[in-house]
């Protein structure tokens, strides 16, 4: 009987040491998603200059006509 309530006091504390592993970590999942928003945030907006200045665009003008003029 002694050993029953043994194996039970440490299984329920090894529980109770399992579930409070997961509950610490919770919010690293969140933030890691956030850090991972940002960067994609920042590389969209260096991106999205980079290809409205005049140098990409008209290098980008010249590729389509010169597409379009191959096609015609």
């Amino acid at each position: 009987m002694k050993r029953l309530l043994r194996i039970r006091h440490y299984v329920a504390r090894l529980q109770r040491r399992i579930a409070g592993s997961r509950t610490g970590e919770r919010g690293m999942t969140t933030a890691e998603y956030a850090v991972g928003i940002m960067a994609a945030c920042t590389f969209a907006l260096v991106l999205l200059g980079v290809v409205r200045s005049d140098a990409v665009r008209s290098a980008l003008t010249g590729i389509v006509q010169n597409a379009l003029g191959l096609a015609g």
